[in-house]
């Protein structure tokens, strides 16, 4: 935010000040740091520790967790994460290697190792290719209206909706094969929610949806968690820069503001935390979570936004993504299985669900990642989003456990699952944007 109030002009250079420690706020003090034109620079975040309105990596298990982002998606030299990653020695030689980087994957997950059908069978994995082919064929074509005067369908599930029903109609396979076909698509349906972070895919426009760049390269984590990222960045900021557990209740901006400690001075911005303190600014780069903005929008400025910023801060959606821990004594998966698929066999694209929320939450499930084993711990981490992602938080932890464990048994029958294992951490939906709150088990 650049106010036009004041004479925009200090003695000593424009004091500038960045709301929100994330990594948008520390990349942001990063590329300021240091610079002649910008030599007072403040990060004012709400938090005891930086970084963690997304990232956050803990060891409840014995290992590295990531409760918030888990991946770099499309690691190669035109991603900034991955570039940084890289400076800072935090990668290893494959995910560092020209091969890896140049690998083009569209931005499609990987197929799983194993596909699990709700009776309890084994889905073909020919099968699942190819409904992944079909699938993530007509996802591409998706993106190819970004230019267009008009679209064949307003949102991205109704254009894939029209498109597996001409496919259908060419199908001739018998009924059990044609309906497992469509519970699969069912199930990369579910896929894409979560990379959208949307609820339904008819909730996602189909114009503007080619707008996302999808970079080359193989995903990849940080061994030693994604939280070493940011820990690297604020150790690159000097001492000073950084002011913790500063939450900020309004910022005042347009004005002519004067401080007692900076007698003669006028700053077009002053900076009101809860705690009653007040930072005066010529400059202020605000990088709060949506879900927060969302929130305090009436509150969060004096004077208001314009309305057409104000407009689009409403209208700008984002949707629940929430991950599940599950740890066991034994794994009753292979050694190198690395993914896991979940298929309804009564489910379909094209067909609206009838069960209610309380009945079939756990079938938004879409894949449960083998993480890296921990010694003698094994733990699966499952990805669920949308209203079935909210309504889990309103579980207890037990309830999330017994119901997974039903589900697990049923799937992998007749092998016995989750014996003796439990729920170590349930992750909580955050209103200021992502999901970071923690509820112990």
């Amino acid at each position: 935010m650049e106010a036009t109030g004041g004479d925009g002009k200090a003695p000593g250079g424009p004091r500038v000040l960045v709301v929100g420690g994330g990594i948008a706020g520390l990349g942001a003090a990063q590329r300021l740091c240091g610079h002649p034109a910008f030599p007072h620079l403040r990060v004012l975040d709400a938090r005891p520790v930086p970084g963690r309105s997304r990232i956050r990596s803990e060891r409840g298990f014995g290992g590295v967790v990531e409760v918030g982002a888990h991946w770099i998606h499309g690691p190669s030299r035109g991603n900034p994460v991955f570039q940084l990653a890289a400076e800072y020695g935090l990668l290893g030689e494959k995910a560092l290697s020209e091969e890896n980087q140049l690998v083009e994957t569209g931005g499609h997950v990987g197929l799983p190792c194993v596909s699990y059908a709700s009776s309890g069978v084994r889905v073909s994995l020919q099968l699942v290719a190819e409904m992944a082919t079909l699938f993530y064929g007509l996802i591409d074509q998706s993106r190819e209206f970004l230019q267009a005067a008009e679209t064949p369908a307003p949102s991205v599930g109704q254009y894939l909706k029209e498109a597996i029903r001409r496919h259908v109609a060419g199908w001739t396979e018998d009924e059990e094969t044609r309906k497992l076909k469509l519970a699969v698509l069912s199930a990369f349906f579910n896929l894409e929610c979560c990379v959208s972070g949307t609820h339904s895919l008819d909730l996602v426009a189909l114009a503007p949806f080619g707008e996302y760049t999808v970079l080359p390269g193989l995903d990849c984590t940080f061994a030693e968690g994604y939280q070493g990222l940011t820990n690297c960045m604020v150790a690159s900021l000097p001492e000073d820069t950084l002011v913790f557990e500063k939450p900020v209740k309004t910022i005042h901006w347009n004005g002519a503001f004067q401080e007692a400690a900076f007698p003669g001075e006028t700053f077009p911005v002053s900076v009101e935390c809860e705690d009653g303190d007040r930072f005066p600014a010529h400059h202020v780069i605000v990088t709060v979570p949506l879900g927060f903005l969302k929130e305090h929008l009436d509150t969060f400025f004096d004077p208001p936004l314009p309305a057409e910023k104000a407009e689009a801060i409403r209208k700008v959606g984002f949707g629940t993504n929430n991950k599940i821990f599950l740890e066991f004594e034994e794994p009753f998966w292979e050694p190198d299985c690395q993914l896991i698929q979940l298929v309804w066999e009564d489910t379909s694209p094209l067909e609206d669900p009838t069960l209610t929320l309380r009945d079939a939450w756990f079938r938004k499930l879409i894949d449960f990642v083998v993480l890296p084993a921990f010694g003698s711990v094994h733990v699966l981490c499952g990805f669920i989003a949308g209203l079935e992602s909210e309504f889990m938080e309103t579980l207890s932890d037990e309830e999330v456990l017994l119901c997974l464990t039903q589900v697990l048994r049923r799937v992998t029958a007749p092998g016995p699952v989750c014996r003796g294992s439990h729920t170590s951490d349930v992750l909580l939906h955050d209103a200021r944007g992502s999901a970071v709150g923690m509820e112990g088990g």
